[in-house]
């Protein structure tokens, strides 16, 4: 049975964290709607429930034809999980004014842009949930990620102040700040760098991908119905606060 009151939309959902949050829920019958920036091959075994549409969080032009064409597909999500990122790493002093804003433009104002446009029919409902993927990043800081630790660190406040704002209409708002998670944006770690990153977390290993995507399945589901507000680090205990 295919929950149809249960529709998800996960960004940058064809890789790494976004792609296992998605095959989590597809796996336990929910439709998906999976986005990337470009198109993207679903697994065949998921094709009756996960679809995919190509997406630029950080044009809103994009955001709103998305919304039209679910809307007029009966697929409006009444879960938004907002995982689509990128990364323009440099020394502030290097940094240039496009590193600073496609970096912000995508990671910030890409979740005011998807939350914006879909979560009208949510309130309307009175059901739901939003989830922000934030980084550890935004906790603790890192050396040359002024503009990413920046963008991961706005979510903080965004999920708090939208958690307060329609709490009351029984949608809870989190963000999950993950560490160092084995994706292709840690395939180029090797060697002693790796070593010392690893050396740094409590549990002396790097994150996998689907145990994050079964914390979000968690916080956007009846099981984490009374948590909202809430940045929750899942990085094996490499920032504490």
């Amino acid at each position: 049975k295919i929950y149809m009151d249960n529709i998800v939309l996960v960004t940058g959902a064809s890789r790494g964290i976004g792609k296992a949050i998605a095959h989590k829920f597809a796996s336990n019958k929910y439709i998906v709607i999976g986005t990337s920036r470009t198109t993207f091959e679903v697994d065949n075994n998921l094709k009756d429930n996960f679809f995919s549409y190509s997406l630029d969080v950080s044009s809103r032009d994009s955001v709103n034809a998305l919304y039209e064409k679910l809307k007029s597909d009966n697929l409006l999500p009444s879960i938004i999980i907002n995982n689509a990122g990128i990364t323009s790493d440099q020394l502030f002093l290097r940094m240039k004014d496009e590193d600073w804003d496609s970096v912000i433009n995508t990671n910030l104002s890409g979740v005011f842009n998807v939350t914006k446009a879909f979560i009208k029919p949510i309130i309307k409902n009175k059901k739901g949930s939003i989830l922000n993927i934030s980084s550890v990043s935004g906790l603790m800081g890192n050396a040359g990620q002024v503009n990413y630790s920046a963008s991961k660190a706005g979510l903080s406040g965004f999920t708090k102040s939208l958690a307060k704002e329609i709490g009351s209409r029984n949608i809870t708002v989190n963000s999950i700040a993950p560490g160092f998670i084995e994706t292709d944006m840690t395939d180029f770690l090797e060697g002693e760098s790796k070593e010392d990153i690893i050396n740094s977390i409590p549990l002396k290993r790097l994150g996998k991908a689907n145990e994050v995507a079964e914390l979000a399945f968690f916080l956007t589901t009846n099981e984490g119905a009374y948590i909202t507000g809430q940045t929750i680090s899942i990085d094996g205990g490499l920032f504490m606060y």
